[in-house]
């Protein structure tokens, strides 16, 4: 969330950022501005009647004191009118406050500025290509062919228990999923990450927190009865785990790393684009969290897109890195790096991970602060995530760019210990 001060002092660069996030409604600046100098107006008028209050409330304990009885009675006279003035004007702050949280919350983050001009996917800029394309025999088969040849993942057995989107992972299918979570997490432990095994619903102050509502509230399942909220990914759980908390500058960076199921409602259309693990509603991906204080958290940000990087390189998949532009971006973020590794059967590029940087974002709404060590002065953190990595492309990719001639997929090395096989088929 943005703070409402900053908007006030920086209004022309707020709209620029906005803009170039294609938000339209850019007119809620100027409201959110106009509101904050009624609210000023209003919190230094009640402030005066409460100090009001306060004095007559002392001089009237003076003049008993003295015996000034008919005196203290005239001015305790005056105490009903000023309490009533007060509460009025405790209402009007209240619902200025809550009119302006209202518009501030709607607005989303501004973008770094490296962020590059653009609208659509097709604008974003290619940062790093890595790998060698693999050229596949002519009998080389979609993954979505594979599952159904080799037995491991079962898209209409998932229709018929639950519903589309939610895959049903078998034998060898199911092992490589267990398989890629551990190496995920294993490589995320190593690297420094303290392991958090998360709740799998969240309440509304959480999924507010991150940014999650109201931006995204019809594409999260939501338990209305609870009023509780499926997680979409396993940032929500774990960085709110420092909601309202004033962290010592000397813990941070705070680095944390998750396994867990996600699920999105968002699924949604048909074609090629979203056949077999493309886009599912239901699936695992391994998340990395981290805290840090603002000078550091760009360079931080470049070591989670390392992370990645290496995770890909082990798996021994062609990828690219993207700086995504500010249309294709999330509404929380202020830079985002996109991994995509190459399809082979499907001759295309498939998304698997985003690592962002929110700044203070997500931190001036979930109140997560940091107190300095040296001057012990209390600001807002910088939170930063990433997929590390998402499990249904990178189990595409696998089957894809891996199958032989013979008929059979060679996994990488890198899993072998983990799978307790070296092939599928």
């Amino acid at each position: 969330m943005l703070q409402a001060n900053y908007i006030a002092q920086n209004r022309d660069a707020v709209v620029a950022g906005l803009q170039k996030k294609h938000f339209k409604e850019t007119d809620k600046v100027d409201q959110i501005i106009a509101i904050d100098e009624k609210r000023r107006k209003v919190k230094y008028d009640l402030d005066e009647v409460l100090a009001q209050q306060n004095s007559i409330a002392k001089e009237v304990g003076q003049l008993f004191a003295q015996g000034k009885r008919d005196e203290a009675d005239v001015l305790k006279a005056k105490a009903p009118v000023l309490k009533e003035q007060g509460r009025v004007l405790q209402e009007q702050l209240e619902g200025l406050e809550k009119e302006q949280h209202e518009l501030l919350i709607s607005l989303p983050n501004l973008p770094h500025s490296s962020v590059p001009e653009g609208r659509t996917p097709e604008d974003n800029e290619v940062v790093k290509e890595v790998g060698e394309i693999p050229t596949l025999a002519d009998t080389a088969k979609p993954h979505w062919e594979l599952m159904e040849q080799y037995g491991i993942i079962d898209l209409a057995l998932g229709t018929k228990i639950t519903g589309a989107g939610f895959p049903v992972y078998i034998g060898k299918g199911a092992r490589l999923q267990r398989a890629l979570v551990n190496f995920f997490l294993d490589n995320a432990i190593t690297a420094g990450y303290k392991e958090i095994n998360p709740p799998l619903v969240v309440n509304t102050d959480s999924a507010t927190g991150t940014g999650q509502l109201p931006d995204k509230e019809g594409q999260m399942y939501h338990a209305t009865i609870d009023d509780f909220y499926l997680i979409p990914t396993a940032e929500v759980p774990v960085t709110n785990i420092h909601r309202d908390d004033i962290l010592a500058e000397a813990d941070l960076p705070i680095k944390y790393c998750a396994y867990s199921p996600c699920f999105r409602r968002e699924a949604g259309s048909y074609g090629k684009d979203v056949r077999g693990l493309n886009r599912l509603h239901q699936f695992e991906k391994v998340e990395i969290v981290q805290f840090q204080t603002p000078d550091k958290s760009y360079e931080t940000l470049e070591g989670m897109v390392k992370h990645v990087e290496g995770l890909l390189q082990q798996l021994e998949l062609p990828y690219r890195i993207l700086r995504l532009c500010g249309g294709d971006m999330s509404f929380a973020s202020a830079l985002t790096y996109d991994f995509e590794v190459y399809s082979a059967a499907q001759k295309r590029w498939l998304e698997v991970s985003s690592v962002s940087n929110f700044e203070t974002f997500q931190s001036n709404r979930l109140k997560t602060r940091y107190k300095g060590h040296e001057d012990k002065k209390t600001q807002l953190v910088h939170t930063l995530n990433g997929s590390a990595l998402a499990l249904p492309r990178i189990v595409a990719a696998l089957l894809e760019n891996h199958q032989t001639a013979a008929g059979t997929v060679r996994l990488p090395k890198a899993l072998h210990s983990y799978l307790g096989f070296e092939e599928i088929g």
